[in-house]
């Protein structure tokens, strides 16, 4: 858990989607740092045992609602100095399955969230936004000021969330400021379901001793995020106090690649080290997937000079954190 980064003095920060991977991550970093928080959620697909560790906390206030609710926003908005906005229906194939549900989430209720905060006069508003962004662009390394046509309806909302956050900070004078999440994983992460993100999938299968389905060849490149850097970068995007470090996007990274097939060898090996059975257990290959982009690699040279954003988890020290997680919380 991030420890080295402090709001000093201690304010009063919302969360939505704070039950969450990523919310209840920021959450518990908060509220360790000694921060009072609010965490507005509608369990869509938070869970409430992401917040067991904090939920008697004194310094936490849990409020049960929808984004899609403006006047739930406006609550939860009312006594905060900062918004770090999580809430959102994640997945591509989510999002291409049933678009409608997806913009109504993740375009009208970010709508509600801004108008929400311009009225209680937050100081800074900061979201997630997302590497889908960059679209059919195949430029590597992805650089914030060049991004390509959108690949999904998923990728569509995440823009338009970027483009309504740069009105409010011209017209209204909201302070924000967009992180573009890569391929972000670790505790807290849910494994199933339908639109279950690979890593957590690919390391539960495994302990089942069941065969994963890698879509394509394997050859397709994840620019894989651990947890701990992205709280770090929503952490350094509230203390910042440099004047062009807001009302702007930057990529959230460790700013490398990994093929699926690496990526595999690698879950392989260190589960191994629980279970040398799971070394033998072979891989299916399927079909590629509607919407996926084939390479994403960031740089992550803005947010370093602008943010100080410097993080410290690579691939294989995330995976490491991750599967020993896993396995002490998850094995049956």
């Amino acid at each position: 858990m991030i420890q080295h980064l402090n709001l000093s003095p201690a304010h009063t920060i919302l969360v939505t989607g704070g039950a969450g991977f990523i919310g209840s991550n920021l959450c518990k970093a908060l509220i360790q740092n000694g921060n009072e928080v609010v965490c507005l959620d509608n369990f869509a697909t938070g869970k409430k045992e992401n917040l067991q560790e904090i939920e008697t906390h004194e310094n936490f206030n849990f409020i049960e609602g929808d984004i899609r609710n403006l006047s739930d926003c406006k609550t939860a908005c009312e006594q905060v100095d900062y918004v770090l906005h999580q809430a959102a229906l994640g997945s591509v194939p989510r999002s291409i399955n049933d678009p409608i549900t997806s913009n109504e989430v993740n375009v009208s209720g970010f709508l509600n969230m801004l108008v929400a905060a311009r009225d209680a006069k937050v100081k800074r508003f900061v979201y997630a936004a997302s590497s889908s962004t960059y679209g059919d662009s195949t430029s590597l390394p992805k650089i914030e000021e060049q991004i390509g046509s959108p690949l999904s309806p998923y990728a569509i909302t995440k823009y338009v969330n970027e483009l309504y956050a740069g009105i409010f900070s011209t017209t209204y004078g909201l302070d924000t400021i967009g992180l573009r999440y890569f391929n972000v994983f670790g505790r807290n992460q849910d494994p199933n379901g339908a639109y279950a993100a690979v890593i957590p999938k690919f390391i539960m299968q495994f302990m089942a001793h069941t065969s994963p389905t890698v879509n394509g060849d394997g050859s397709f490149s994840r620019d894989f995020t651990y947890i701990d850097n992205v709280v770090e970068a929503n952490i350094r995007s509230l203390t910042t106090t440099e004047p062009n470090a807001v009302n702007t996007v930057y990529n959230v990274a460790y700013g490398d690649r990994t093929t699926l097939n690496e990526l595999i060898g690698t879950l392989k090996s260190l589960l191994s080290n629980f279970d040398p059975e799971i070394g033998n257990i072979p891989v299916i290959y399927g079909l590629e997937r509607v919407g996926d982009v084939p390479h994403s690699l960031a740089s992550i040279e803005k947010a370093k000079k602008l943010l100080g954003y410097h993080p410290k988890f690579d691939l294989e020290k995330g995976l490491q954190e991750s599967v020993r997680w896993y396995w002490e919380n998850l094995k049956n």
